[in-house]
């Protein structure tokens, strides 16, 4: 018997062993293919304080606005990575290595238009979580067609196994005075490359 059934069986004890029927759960959630519009998350993204490239080159990109050194997940894609860029593979880098890295580059799950979320499930070309929230540069690429109309087209697309990250713009917060403070738990920049080919 495991420890979720015995704390079950006590429940049922306490409650005289008659327990209500579980309530209905509504799922008329909005599902189905509807069109995506990307101008919409890519409006999303910049409301969230995201700088959005699209239609440029990755490496280009990427060297321009990468400090050195720049730390990518085992699986990135190598024409992403420009010649004159320091890179660092994490292949379990040390949380203080991360801390003062320039910034990390990777890929992303899926995206949400609705929201401008971007979601990472630690596949290969995203890494572990800890990468994408302690340097404070996070370069994302995002493929056209990883963007989805809705959250619940999103969730369809995932594992929920895998460590989700769900990111919507850099790291934000407001202090005591309602001031917003950025960079306290994650990346205080977020650049996003779209790219539609």
């Amino acid at each position: 018997m495991s420890g979720r059934d015995v704390m079950l069986d006590r429940i049922r004890a306490a409650l005289g062993g008659a327990a209500a029927p579980a309530a209905e759960i509504p799922r008329g959630y909005r599902r189905g293919d509807r069109p995506v519009d990307l101008d919409l998350f890519v409006r999303r993204l910049e409301d969230y304080k995201a700088v959005v490239h699209r239609g440029v080159s990755i490496a280009e990109t990427v060297a321009g606005l990468a400090p050195a050194p720049l730390i990518v997940p085992p699986g990135i894609d190598p024409a992403w990575l420009p010649g004159s860029v320091e890179v660092l593979t994490d292949d379990g880098l040390s949380a203080d290595t991360l801390a003062v890295a320039g910034g990390v580059l990777t890929a992303a799950a899926v995206a949400v238009a609705e929201t401008g979320t971007i979601v990472l499930d630690g596949s290969p070309d995203q890494g572990r979580r800890i990468i994408s929230l302690l340097p404070d540069l996070h370069i994302c690429v995002v493929r056209a067609d990883q963007v989805v109309a809705s959250v619940p087209q999103a969730i369809a697309r995932l594992d929920p196994r895998r460590p989700l990250t769900w990111i919507s713009g850099p790291s934000a917060t407001s202090d005591i005075e309602l001031n917003r403070v950025e960079g306290v738990h994650g990346p205080r920049r977020l650049h996003v490359i779209v790219t539609e080919g």
